[in-house]
């Protein structure tokens, strides 16, 4: 089944973004969507070379991206992340906090508690929660003084039923409620609000099997989720939405229908 293109354009010019975990998957799809229409945005993702190649082949196509490297799970680096983001582009109008990890290839059955070790544990939260608190708090002040807006990547898993670990589904309940948190701090110059993606298209660390298949059968859109698909609901988030914060948006294609 094939997808259609989004309708929707932006004109962003003049603003500036930062979108972490942006080598791949939604992170990439959503810097390129905010890089064509008009943003300049800084591209987060682990040192090495798989950023690199991100960021290469959005310039290619004329866009105004540049890598901002770091490991977002430890703090002082996060908040070093952030500002340099910010020092770069000069200013921030949205923060998209999309990094995160399921830390293992296959997922933990819930009942092998055994498993969650506490060096898992603390790993599964610094990178899929601290991280949003973090880097958000080091860009704060640019946020309110451009009356910008925040957007989390949560997950389905976060509301029960199933994740690639009890830990990774624990930390994006955590962000749920972070984001909600966020939003109250941050009002009224701040939106903040989060989606909660279902089945995705990308290169996951952790395998589910035939993903594709079960969303044939489950799924009233009868199709896993492009990143396109999340992207477009971020930068709706940011860009739009001026009446919205503290919610959790599921993009799902129907799977709690």
């Amino acid at each position: 089944m094939t997808t259609q293109s989004s309708r929707v354009a932006y004109g962003l010019d003049g603003t500036k973004a930062l979108v972490t975990g942006s080598a791949s998957g939604i992170g990439f799809a959503t810097a390129q969507l905010l890089a064509a229409s008009g943003a300049s945005v800084a591209m987060n993702d682990l040192p090495g070379e798989n950023l690199q190649i991100a960021v290469g082949n959005l310039r290619e196509m004329g866009l105004r991206v540049h890598a901002a490297p770091g490991d977002l799970s430890v703090a002082a680096t996060a908040r070093t992340v952030a500002r340099s983001a910010a020092t770069l582009l000069g200013g921030m109008d949205f923060l998209v906090n999309n990094a995160g990890a399921p830390l293992t290839r296959e997922p933990i059955p819930v009942a092998q508690l055994g498993a969650l070790t506490e060096d898992f544990w603390d790993r599964i939260l610094r990178i899929n929660l601290l991280s949003t608190f973090w880097v958000t708090m080091e860009l704060s002040a640019d946020l309110r003084a451009t009356n910008g807006a925040v957007v989390n990547t949560a997950s389905i898993s976060a509301f029960g039923g199933g994740a690639s670990s009890a830990a990774y589904a624990t930390a994006k309940a955590g962000l749920v409620g972070l984001t909600r948190e966020l939003a109250r701090a941050l009002a009224p110059q701040v939106r903040v609000n989060a989606i909660a993606p279902g089945y995705v298209n990308s290169n996951w660390e952790c395998s589910f099997g035939d993903v594709a298949d079960a969303a044939r059968r489950e799924l009233p859109l009868a199709r896993v989720g492009e990143p396109a698909d999340y992207a477009d609901v971020i930068v709706y988030l940011c860009a739009g939405a001026r009446y919205m914060t503290g919610e959790i948006v599921p993009v799902t294609g129907g799977m709690r229908v």
